[in-house]
């Protein structure tokens, strides 16, 4: 069974990568990515040149199947996402819960630190962040009245990701 590495990537920079991520990405098989085009842009800066598998909330259900099967063939596998760390606010999380579904406690998986967006933000805010409450992205229309108001309502620090189109200034 190979291993399923959990790599974060750079926000925005592509030099905040770790030295251990890039040795992963260098000796894994094949990388598991959410937009090809992206990653191409990561690992040819680097001059790693790896398989890809795009794995997003519209094919996870195939994903799943491949990636399941490579890892049984012994492969190991490096999961990144477009920017961060995979598995936090975005299909990563369900492909992971699902890999673990299927192959169990044979599955091996190791996660690398590196960026994330929401506690990079925490670092520099001057807000109180011994307890944060992370809400991930606000629903796009059902929902989303109840949501602002479960945050509005908290008493820890809120942070929570939106898309610059849909928000005021």
């Amino acid at each position: 069974m190979g291993t399923l590495y959990i790599v974060a990537t750079p926000i925005g920079n592509l030099t905040d990568i770790s030295q251990r991520a890039l040795e992963i990405l260098r000796s894994v098989d094949l990388v598991a990515v959410e937009d090809t085009r992206v990653t191409h842009k990561l690992l040819a800066h680097y001059e790693i040149s790896k398989p890809l598998i795009t794995c997003h909330q519209h094919n996870i259900t195939k994903s799943v199947e491949q990636l399941a099967g490579e890892l049984k063939a012994g492969k190991n596998i490096a999961l990144v996402t477009d920017a961060g760390t995979p598995g936090i606010a975005d299909p990563g999380n369900h492909l992971i819960a699902q890999l673990i579904a299927l192959l169990g406690e044979e599955l091996k998986i190791i996660p690398l630190p590196g960026a994330n967006a929401a506690l990079a933000l925490l670092s520099i805010s001057g807000l109180p962040t011994d307890r944060f409450l992370f809400m991930g992205f606000p629903p796009h229309k059902k929902g989303r009245n109840k949501f602002f108001a479960e945050a509005a309502a908290s008493n820890e620090t809120v942070v929570l990701y939106e898309s610059p189109h849909r928000t005021v200034f």
